[in-house]
């Protein structure tokens, strides 16, 4: 499968590119990147082919808004889609702060899934990328808020989409039960799903994914490598934004050495894995440098051989059950 494959979102007329590339390292995730860096970055991914770039408010207090839109506001706008996310609005003093990003601003995240609240974050993240239109809005981490999110969110989602302000309504979660109770409750055109379908950690599999899969709702997989673990499982990489346990690092290692007899990176298998399933129309991985964006291009490309997952299977690394690629 090509990265730069175009694949229809759900029922929608969104396109997504097969990989996307995610916006929250040029943010400042963990470390400072920089504007020529993160511009650099967002360029490198265009000049690769693909045509899906997803962003939050969140990610670095609007720096990663601004340095995407820095570059996207220069290309042509029929030929990328983007994504955001509604939740948080930022504000002087917000209450949801995150330390882990390392460029300051004078803004912080401060929750906000009303209605009104929505339409605020729609028209200030378009300020900041400097765009006529978002192509996919996400509703941001509902988990204590879905009330909430049911009520004022997505309504006022649902009343963009319909005005042609927006092309699909999604949620993004790092969870599957809440998705689960999102797609009963609206008509959704896609999630998603971060951390909860790769292959460390199949759970979007006991409901969602076959749910969406019936409903027609696209599923875009997120936090494939699990917050770096399955990216280079040795001691102190992360899972979940957090040190890995040892049981995690001991599974991760062992699924390396399973795609090293088969002579291919850990990168690669966990990167593909995730499209196997039906349901999941897009992966989205996130990158902090031009030469990283390029990895990913290469990993989601590389020839992965059939032998591979059934290995893993056989050695009880993933479910008999499981659909592979």
């Amino acid at each position: 499968m090509k990265a730069t494959e175009p694949v229809t979102v759900g029922r929608t007329d969104v396109v997504v590119t097969r990989l996307g590339l995610g916006l929250a390292p040029i943010g400042g995730m963990f470390d400072a990147v920089g504007d020529e860096v993160a511009h650099a970055t967002v360029e490198a991914a265009w000049d690769l082919g693909l045509r899906y770039f997803d962003t939050a408010p969140l990610y670095g207090c609007g720096l990663s808004e601004r340095r995407a839109g820095a570059v996207l506001a220069g290309k042509p706008r029929d030929a990328f889609t983007v994504s955001t996310k509604v939740g948080r609005l930022l504000v002087p003093d917000g209450g949801d702060r995150q330390e882990f990003w390392a460029e300051p601003t004078d803004l912080t995240p401060r929750f906000d899934f009303s209605a009104a609240g929505v339409r605020r974050s729609h028209a200030e993240s378009l300020a900041r990328l400097g765009l006529d239109r978002i192509d996919i809005a996400h509703i941001h981490d509902p988990d204590d808020h879905l009330a909430e999110a049911v009520a004022g969110a997505y309504p006022a989602l649902a009343q963009l989409r319909k005005a042609g302000e927006i092309g699909a309504v999604s949620a993004g979660m790092n969870q599957a039960p809440a998705l689960v109770e999102l797609a009963h409750a609206g008509d959704f055109d896609c999630f998603m799903l971060a951390g909860r379908y790769t292959l460390l950690d199949q759970s979007g599999l006991d409901e969602l994914l076959p749910l969406a899969h019936a409903k027609g709702i696209a599923i875009i997989a997120a936090g494939v490598y699990n917050s770096g673990l399955l990216a280079d499982p040795t001691p102190g990489a992360h899972y979940d934004y957090a040190p890995a346990e040892q049981r995690l690092l001991d599974r991760a290692t062992a699924i390396r050495s399973v795609c090293e007899r088969h002579g291919v990176p850990l990168r690669a298998a966990a990167i593909q894995f995730p499209l196997g399933h039906p349901a999941v129309a897009s992966v989205v991985v996130g990158a902090r440098d031009p030469e990283q964006v390029a990895d990913n291009v290469a990993m989601f490309e590389w020839d992965v051989p059939g032998a591979l997952w059934a290995d893993l299977k056989a050695e009880g690394l993933l479910p008999s059950e499981v659909p592979t690629p």
